[in-house]
């Protein structure tokens, strides 16, 4: 509460000053304001209303004034006639840049969409701007960062972020204003001194073309204004390690042919001019325009292609090649790899170029069809055993042949390698049967000539075993002689010595044959007696076996007996007859009726039939107990 009075004070003081200030004409502008004049009406002079089609008063006509007042005091300025607004100063920050619009000034000439610069003061100077003719509309100067005094009743300022182009990239320039781009031009003409596009005014006044530009501006930072000029950050063009770029220009003058009078397939220019240059660029990086030229990549190292599926090479060349196949002379179809090795010095690099476009369009043009072709030709007049047993003269023939060929097209050829032949599976059946039987002769030959060989060393050998028993039959006939003489003498001394022997002999066989004969003598008395044992033995088991058998039978029949007395007295003879009848019948299963059945009368009586049924009856159950028992 204390500090709140002074202050309600301080307020009330400048208010009241303010208002006596204004009550006597007086204005105070401070350091970092500018007032904005706007007049309310005019009383005296020629010049009361402003001319038709403006806003902005430049000779002290009633509306807005293009003079401002600066920091300071002024007198005169009565608030019944002036209106002064204290407008703030206008800042441009680091890294950007104020575009300014103007509300008034003269008509732009048609065609253009951007008012030149004028002498002003960098736009300061209201007055001055629409004295020196200054154009109403987008204004083709920029102001930089810094703090201005802008009349905002004539400049409408709009801030923007300046333009960066990064490390490693290009910025392909459009500009919106300027002369039309000639006829058969894509791009406009390169002109000096607008500071990389930063000054549309010394653009425009060059008579820089509007549209697509040959020039570009490298990185860095770059005050443009995007009501003028409009970038592209692309990247630059890198020619590797191994390579040389051919640059195809789309603008530039028409220049002379390099390439000689033998080389009919386009035009190689110098450096700046529309076409093929002679001069291609070396490994690096380069900024270049990919809108208005192309660079296309040549290798200078040895180019190795395949024409084999499923292997391509890094540079991608080959990746629409394939194994080639053949007809063989025979008829057989069969696949082959190829590797073709090419080189194209650096200085033929535009004339490769030139003739074709690109590498891909020289694989296809020329090296395809070129190998393609010869070996399939060179396959016809070959069957496919002679084609694989003169692969290396082939190789050499190939290599000599397409050498020559690629040679028209400014590329040597380095060499040409067969890889893998791949004949028809029943074709290499055949050809390994083939072999497979001609390594068995050449097995069997050589087990012939061992066997002829072994033959030969047995043949040697068995003349050598004779040679060696005539020596030892002469020299036996010798020996033998001198063992008959020594075997006479012996047979003497022998037959003594037997005569003795045969002697002794006869003696002892004598005295054996006595001894023999007591032996056997002794064993048949033993035999017989241990017979005579055993008959007896048996004799006596089977007499006692018989009597008891007996006893047993004797027995049974005592009990029988007492049994059918017992019956025949219990029951009667008739009736124990009659008994034994049926009861024989019923154990042997005797028919008692016929098959037949014969009747003597028809009273029921036994006739003469009956009874010899009976008898014949009695008779088969009399023969049945006979064979029972």
């Amino acid at each position: 509460m204390v500090f709140a009075i002074p202050i309600v004070v301080l307020i009330l003081l400048v208010i009241f000053y303010r208002l006596v200030f204004r009550l006597f004409g007086i204005i105070v502008v401070p350091e970092d304001r500018i007032g904005l004049v706007t007049v309310k009406f005019v009383l005296f002079g020629e010049n009361k209303q402003l001319p038709q089609g403006h806003i902005i008063a430049i000779k002290g006509e009633a509306g807005y004034q293009a003079q401002t007042l600066a920091p300071g005091i002024y007198y005169g300025y009565w608030f019944w006639q002036y209106d002064v607004v204290l407008q703030p100063l206008t800042v441009i920050p680091s890294g950007r840049i104020g575009l300014l619009l103007a509300r008034d000034g003269n008509e732009l000439p048609t065609g253009q969409i951007l008012a030149r610069k004028v002498d002003c003061d960098s736009y300061q100077d209201a007055a001055k701007f629409l004295i020196n003719g200054g154009s109403k509309g987008r204004q083709a100067a920029i102001l930089q960062a810094g703090t201005y005094r802008i009349n905002t009743y004539l400049f409408e300022v709009t801030m923007t972020e300046i333009t960066t182009i990064h490390d490693n990239m290009v910025g392909v320039v459009t500009t919106m204003d300027g002369v039309q781009i000639g006829q058969g031009q894509i791009a406009g003409k390169v002109v000096a001194g607008h500071n990389n596009f930063q000054d549309a005014n010394a653009f425009l006044n060059e008579s820089g073309n509007r549209g697509l530009q040959e020039q570009v501006i490298l990185s860095g930072s770059y005050a443009l204004n995007p009501w003028f000029a409009r970038v592209e950050e692309v990247k630059m063009t890198e020619i590797p390690i191994g390579y040389v770029g051919v640059v195809i220009s789309y603008v530039g003058e028409d220049g002379a042919d390099l390439s000689g009078a033998e080389f009919k397939h386009g035009n190689i220019v110098a450096k700046g001019c529309k076409g093929v240059w002679a001069e291609p660029y070396g490994p690096g990086k380069y900024p270049v325009n990919p809108y208005i030229m192309r660079v296309e990549l040549v290798p200078t190292t040895n180019l190795v292609l395949n024409w084999a599926t499923a292997r391509t090479e890094s540079h991608q060349l080959d990746k629409n090649l394939s194994t080639i196949t053949v007809r063989s002379k025979d008829g057989f179809p069969f696949n082959l790899d190829v590797s073709q090795i090419i080189h194209i010095p650096n200085t033929q690099a535009p004339k490769v170029i030139a003739r074709f476009g690109n590498m891909i369009n020289l694989v296809s043009q020329v090296l395809e069809p070129t190998i393609g072709n010869y070996f399939r030709n060179s396959a016809q007049d070959s069957d496919v055993i002679a084609f694989l047993g003169t692969r290396k003269e082939r190789q050499e023939s190939a290599r000599a042949h397409i050498g020559t060929v690629l040679e028209q097209y400014n590329v040597y050829g380095v060499d040409t390698l067969i890889g893998d032949i791949v004949p028809p599976e029943s074709l290499m059946k055949t050809l390994t049967d083939r072999k497979i039987a001609e390594e068995q002769k050449v097995t069997y030959d050589t087990q012939k000539m061992a066997q002829e060989t072994r033959q030969a060393l047995e043949k040697e050998t068995a003349i050598a075993d004779i040679q060696k028993e005539i020596v030892k039959a002469d020299q036996g006939v010798v020996i033998a002689k001198r063992i008959a003489d020594a075997s006479v003498e012996k047979a003497t001394g022998e037959a003594n010595s037997v005569r003795l022997q045969s002697n002794a002999e006869s003696d002892k066989m004598k005295i054996i044959a006595q001894a023999e004969a007591q032996r056997t003598k002794m064993l048949a008395e033993a035999n017989s007696e241990q017979v005579r044992l055993m008959a007896n033995a048996e004799a006596e088991k089977i007499a006692k076996t018989g009597q008891a058998e007996a006893e047993k039978i004797l027995a049974i029949g005592k009990s029988n007996a007492e049994s059918y007395k017992l019956s025949v007295e219990a029951m009667g003879g008739n009736n124990f007859t009659q008994l034994k009848v049926t009861e024989a019948i019923g154990s042997n299963k005797i028919k008692i009726i016929p098959d037949v059945l014969i009747s003597g009368g028809n009273d029921g009586a036994n006739g003469p039939i009956s009874g010899l049924l009976g008898l014949e009856l009695m008779k088969q159950i009399a023969d049945r107990q006979k064979n029972k028992e």
